[in-house]
């Protein structure tokens, strides 16, 4: 609102100006009540002018915005107008049927020619068309040629279940033999485009090449039956005759005029009925059960016999379309000769079980021989003990007394004999209960190689410097798993046999971790093993050089080493070559334990203090010589003894004398009545508990456990000086326990 008008004159216009301003002026000069009233007025009206101005002025300009934005939206629509036109163009210049719906699957527009050939649904093709009653009206179009046993309904099913997949192609089959290809495409924004084309010739094309190649594969088929050795006929689902070749003929005797176009398989069979007879297999009823299965057959087999002289091998097999094909083979020739192997193989197992009753007898007469020749060795080693654990006993008991340099040397000389023949009958022993599979048992446990290498390399060392030569021995901190016994025996047969067969150099022992398992080596610059020698070196008394060794061993150490090998599962390997010495290797499996050290158990060459202790043994040994011996020994330590020959006389003496003795040797086989043992228990029972070492040649493990049982202690003849007098300095100290 403005204070002058502006249409006035200039004149009239400062006019009204110079009353506005007086007016201003006596207000500011007087400032009455009333003059403050309409300047307030007056500045309100100048307020209010200049908002509505403002006001004014932003509304035209958004006036201005508005017409801006109609101008361009009117802009937009013309050019999507013309898009929308320029699409309906392209997609009405496509050749196929082409339709958009969007991704709420809603048709949003289509060509002419989509579903053109669906005439009587042409009317409801328009935008906004949901896919489903699409897919309905298709459905239900009389030109829509559906499938044999489909419905509409289920068509429909099928085809909306397709839909669900992002990319489908299928064809669709229209009345008077039309087909269109039907294919759908996802749009970026989840739309679906459908594209219909026509492929009916196409179809009629690849119907036509199908025809001539079938025609093609007959005539190829047909060559090919006639061409093979076996019968062959093919029948359709309806069981009728489709295909065959003239060796079916040939082989079942069938006239041509049988063998025909259609011919039912039952027909053909009953032909056959007087001709043949089912041999192997199933019968008539069942083959003709099976070709009347209505359904695809699982192959079958069997033998039919036709005429006297031919037999024939019938296969039968179903095919996809539920006919069936079978072939015959003419198998008489191999059944002949099946017939006439089996008359071989027969006479053959006749032969076998003839030859094995008699390798039966052979070999238990063999075991009997062994076990025998076992029983004997044993038997006659336990009856060599004992004199010459006498023999040993008085011997060692002259050695102890004062004698000439001349007797002792000679004494020496023949205790050293009887240490061999001891070896030896221990040798013998061995191998007989290595051979044996009875009375032996080993006590596997972890042993630490230095515990056994070690000291067999110190008691080695003196006689390797007999022979001028150098024992060494790699010490190693390995732990393995085996019988500490038997591995100690086969390591000192080993490290024995390089030092007496090898003149001059050397000997080496020690191991190598091998994976899991640990190598035992010992070396030697001795003059070696040919190659044809190196397994007869393990057989019993087999020396390749007997002068090689200056006479010594009988050529049982490696026969030992072998056998416990083997008993043991330690590998057992020979690596030599003439003139460049030898290495035999143990190999024994790792242990994953740790064992304790190794106590080492105080030695005594002999009892010291005996006489002084003034103890008191019950000595019964039922043998005279070696009770006699052993009576000599402990009385020349100042030992009483009290000799006894069986278990009764024992008994009697002691109740006789009524003595407790202060300890009992006992010999484990006393003769007829109890045995060493039962003799410990009924003094035992009679006098309280007494030590007590049982004295005996057997070395099974059950004696040992037996005497262990009992707190005994088991002294094996050969008795060992040493530790009998060990045993006694023991009792007469007060530190065996009982």
């Amino acid at each position: 609102m403005s204070l002058v008008d502006p249409t006035d004159s200039l004149e009239r216009q400062n006019e009204k100006l110079l009353k506005i301003a007086d007016a201003l002026m006596q207000r500011v000069e007087y400032g009455t009540e009333q003059s403050s009233a309409a300047y307030v007025q007056f500045e309100r009206a100048a307020l209010l002018e200049k908002r509505v101005r403002e006001r004014t002025n932003e509304l035209e300009r958004t006036l201005d915005l508005l017409h801006q934005s109609n101008s361009q939206l009117a802009q937009a629509n013309e050019e999507t107008e013309a898009a929308r036109r320029n699409l309906a163009d392209a997609i009405e210049t496509v050749s196929e049927g082409f339709a958009l719906f969007d991704p709420l699957d809603i048709l949003v527009m289509c060509n002419s020619r989509f579903c053109r050939d669906f005439k009587d649904i042409t009317e409801v093709l328009h935008p906004g068309l949901p896919f489903d009653t699409y897919v309905q009206e298709i459905s239900h179009s009389t030109y829509l040629a559906l499938p044999d046993g489909m419905t509409s309904d289920k068509w429909a099913e099928q085809r909306l279940k397709s839909h669900r997949d992002r990319h489908v192609m299928f064809n669709v089959r229209l009345v008077q033999d039309r087909w269109l290809q039907v294919s759908e495409h996802r749009t970026s924004n989840g739309g679906t485009v459908v594209l219909q084309t026509d492929v009916t010739d196409l179809i009629r094309l690849e119907r036509q090449e199908r025809d001539r190649l079938k025609d093609k594969q007959t005539r190829m088929i047909r060559a090919t039956l006639d061409h093979l050795n076996q019968g062959v006929c093919v029948f359709d689902e309806n069981a009728r005759l489709v295909g065959w070749n003239r060796k079916i003929g040939t082989l079942l005797a069938l006239p041509a005029r049988r063998l025909q176009l259609g011919a039912s398989f039952s027909s053909l069979l009953q032909q056959l009925d007087d001709q043949i007879v089912f041999t192997r297999g199933i019968g008539p009823d069942g083959f003709r059960d099976w070709a009347y299965s209505g359904r695809p057959q699982g192959p079958i087999s069997f033998e039919i016999k036709h005429g006297t002289t031919m037999t024939l091998q019938v296969f039968g097999r179903g095919m996809p379309d539920q006919g069936f094909v079978i072939s015959v083979t003419d198998v008489t020739a191999e059944r002949e000769a099946a017939q006439k192997l089996a008359e071989i193989n027969e006479i053959l197992e006749r032969r076998v079980v003839e030859r094995t009753m008699e390798l039966e007898d052979a070999l238990a007469a063999a075991e009997r021989a062994n076990a025998s020749k076992s029983r004997f060795v044993a038997a006659a080693s336990h009856d060599l003990l004992q004199p010459l654990s006498a023999a040993k006993l008085f011997i060692a008991s002259l050695a102890d007394r004062d004698q000439p340099g001349t007797d002792r040397a000679v004494l020496s000389k023949a205790e050293a004999a009887l240490g061999s023949a001891e070896q030896i009958i221990d040798a013998l022993l061995d191998i007989s209960k290595l051979d044996s599979d009875e009375g032996i048992s080993f006590d596997v446990r972890p042993v630490a190689l230095d515990d056994v290498l070690g000291p067999l390399c110190d008691e080695g060392d003196v006689l390797a410097r007999d022979h001028g030569l150098e024992l060494r021995y790699v010490p190693s901190s390995v732990i393995v798993d085996t019988d500490p016994a038997y591995f100690r025996r086969i390591v000192q047969n080993l490290v024995s046999n390089a030092i007496r067969y090898t003149q001059t150099g050397k000997v080496l022992v020690g191991a190598r971790r091998i994976a899991d398992s640990a190598r035992i080596e010992v070396w030697d610059t001795g003059p070696g093993i040919s190659e044809e020698d190196q397994l007869a070196i393990f057989e019993e008394f087999r020396r390749l050089d007997p002068n090689a060794s200056d006479n010594e061993g009988l050529g049982l150490g490696l026969a030992i080493v072998e056998r416990a090998c083997t008993r043991l599962g330690h590998a057992l390997d020979l690596r030599s070559s003439l003139g460049a010495g030898s290495c035999f290797k143990v190999t024994v499996p790792l242990s994953g334990r740790s064992v304790r050290n190794k106590q080492v158990s105080r030695r005594i060459a002999a009892p010291v203090g005996l006489a002084q202790a003034g103890l008191v043994v019950l000595l019964v040994e039922n043998e005279t010589q070696l009770r006699r011996a052993l009576t000599v020994m402990l009385e020349s330590w100042g030992v009483h003894v009290i000799e006894a020959e069986d278990a009764a006389s024992a008994l009697s003496l002691l109740e006789d004398l009524d003595l407790k003795p202060d300890l009992l040797l006992l010999d484990y086989q006393l003769g007829p009545g109890p045995s060493g043992l039962d003799l410990f228990s009924e003094i035992k029972s009679r006098l309280g508990p007494l030590p007590c070492a049982i004295i005996s040649a057997d070395r099974t493990d059950a004696l040992k456990e037996a005497c262990k049982k009992q707190t005994v202690e088991l002294l094996p003849k050969p008795l060992d000086r040493h530790k009998l007098g060990a045993f006694l300095d023991a009792i007469a100290d007060g530190s065996e326990r009982f």
